[in-house]
């Protein structure tokens, strides 16, 4: 993938606005928590539309500690278990309540992500959803695809804290060959200026 044509990876203080934008509108917490599912899960356009409860709830139906994305969900072979942020979780909580609530609700079924108008949302509808609230809050170069860079740039920066690798970060990204892993990793131009006093 040639530089120019990446999605540019956020840095926290947009990743902050872009939050804080989202919960301010109509549908604050289902917008807010396609973005979190993206930046702090790390999961594809393909994969929010896909995804479905019984993918996050416990065997007694509540908010469990992950998502459990099976590979129909996903991209080609890709399925995985990603731990649940907090943030993320806090947000699922809240949409849990709020779906319990229509009559027609089966946690085996039901997808995560709806609209008023269909209970199940298309990938290309996430990464317009994307695309419109970049441009309305004036950031450029961003996709669908930045906050799964801004995940992945932000666990291989501190996967090695808590006692992991790249291969952890691997596993997380769901993807084949760590050498894809490492092409989605932004650089980090003050940690190259540190280390080299260090040699």
């Amino acid at each position: 993938m040639a530089l120019g044509k990446q999605a540019k990876v956020l840095t926290k203080p947009q990743v902050d606005a872009v939050t804080a934008f989202l919960l301010s509108r109509r549908h604050g917490v289902r917008d807010q928590t396609v973005f979190l599912l993206s930046v702090r899960a790390g999961l594809r356009a393909k994969e929010i539309a896909n995804l479905r409860w019984s993918m996050i709830l416990t065997p007694d139906g509540e908010v469990g500690d992950a998502i459990h994305l099976t590979d129909t969900a996903s991209k080609g072979r890709s399925g995985r278990v990603i731990p649940l942020n907090k943030q993320l979780r806090n947000n699922l909580l809240q949409m849990l309540d709020d779906v319990r609530q229509q009559r027609h609700f089966g946690s085996q079924t039901a997808y995560v992500v709806t609209t008023e108008r269909s209970a199940h949302t298309s990938p290309q509808a996430v990464v317009n959803m994307f695309k419109r609230w970049y441009d309305d809050i004036g950031l450029l170069g961003c996709s669908s695809h930045s906050g799964r860079r801004t995940f992945i740039t932000n666990a291989a920066r501190k996967i090695s804290t808590v006692g992991g690798s790249l291969r952890d970060v691997q596993v997380l990204a769901g993807h084949s060959s760590l050498a894809v892993t490492q092409r989605y990793i932004d650089g980090d131009s003050e940690a190259r200026k540190k280390i080299v006093d260090l040699i």
